[in-house]
């Protein structure tokens, strides 16, 4: 099945198509030991705009709607989310968010939800809207703490409209980060390899 679908896209389309799995067990009540809040990326470790600097946002509390479709809080219990936004002057933005669950296992178990959301999200957006067609791609794993995996989506509308998308799902212990970076346009302009820097990056700065 092709794939293909615009930032603007996965956010319309994030009630209707949104299908969550499994549903992860949550902690006890008061059983999450308190810890170091994870540090986020600065404007200056995303992947370089050719033409536009990158300004950062504040670290927010709560879940970014800028995620769109692929992730969400849905069946996943409510552990504490922050995120930090980032744009350029022209069609080019990103989002990190870091979840802190309860324990390593917990974070684990995150991470594969996630990263399944992210491998399905093209097959979802279809199935969502006939006037969609998505493509993922599988940019594989990074070596960074107990891991991370990149992959790419590209999605395109009926009216024309075309986005593509890197995201990234890494863990540093029991804590989660997403990393996620738009624009308009195809797989030809995703930076593959400056992403998977900033992914690096991204896990490593947690703690």
């Amino acid at each position: 099945m092709s794939q293909r679908v615009p930032t603007g896209v996965l956010t319309a389309l994030t009630a209707a198509a949104f299908a969550t799995g499994a549903v992860l067990t949550a902690p006890a009540a008061g059983a999450t030991p308190k810890a170091p809040a994870p540090k986020f990326l600065s404007a200056s470790e995303l992947p370089p705009h050719p033409t536009s600097s990158w300004t950062a946002g504040p670290v927010t509390d709560g879940f970014p709607e800028t995620l769109g479709l692929c992730v969400s809080t849905e069946g996943v219990p409510a552990y504490s989310y922050r995120h930090r936004e980032f744009r350029t002057d022209l069609d080019t933005g990103a989002v990190q968010l870091t979840v802190v669950t309860g324990t390593a296992a917990q974070a684990k178990a995150l991470v594969k939800h996630y990263d399944d959301l992210v491998r399905t999200c093209a097959d979802r957006l279809e199935e969502a809207s006939p006037d969609v067609q998505a493509e993922g791609r599988d940019y594989g794993k990074v070596r960074v703490e107990e891991g991370a995996h990149v992959r790419g989506l590209h999605t395109e509308t009926s009216w024309g409209a075309t986005d593509i998308a890197l995201l990234s799902v890494g863990r540093d212990g029991r804590t989660v980060t997403v990393v996620k970076w738009g624009q308009m346009g195809g797989f030809e302009g995703a930076p593959v390899a400056a992403f998977k820097k900033t992914t690096r990056t991204a896990v490593e700065k947690l703690y």
